[in-house]
């Protein structure tokens, strides 16, 4: 299985931890970095993960998720074509930024684009019929993919 996790993901660990939902994150987000390390599951990283973290002015939190960054196993570059697909999506209405990642999930061809941003999660659950990849939040991912019966 591939996932995309967007950066939001990554910086779980470094969030409030005294709030139940960052925690309960927290803790998945980890489980999948052990499964990653572990070859149970690819994740992908991008050089729009590299671009948005560098970008942080917190200089030790960037500079932790620059290493988790590394876990990833496959790399999406840049291309004019992944360019142009993202402008495709932002015109449904997302963020330029955020239809960067959702074109680099897509491009490496991802199973799930994951995220704990709630309005990216309900655009692209309003769009699942134009994107080419599904895009759900930690706890849906887990109950759905990892915890299956």
């Amino acid at each position: 299985m591939k996932i995309y996790l967007d950066l939001c993901i990554y910086n779980r660990p470094f969030d409030d931890q005294g709030q139940p939902r960052i925690v309960v994150e927290t803790v998945e987000f980890m489980f999948l970095l052990e499964k990653a390390i572990n070859k149970e599951m690819t994740i992908i990283n991008s050089f729009v993960l590299e671009y948005e973290n560098s970008k942080s002015p917190l200089i030790d939190r960037r500079d932790k998720i620059d290493d988790l960054l590394k876990i990833a196993s496959e790399y999406v570059r840049y291309s004019e074509r992944l360019e142009n697909r993202a402008e495709e999506i932002e015109k449904r209405g997302f963020m330029a930024m955020d239809a960067l990642h959702i074109a680099c999930a897509e491009a490496a061809k991802s199973d799930f684009f994951i995220t704990c941003d709630d309005l990216l999660l309900r655009k692209g659950k309003a769009n699942k019929d134009k994107l080419k990849v599904r895009i759900v939040n930690l706890m849906e991912f887990f109950s759905e993919e990892v915890f299956k019966t």
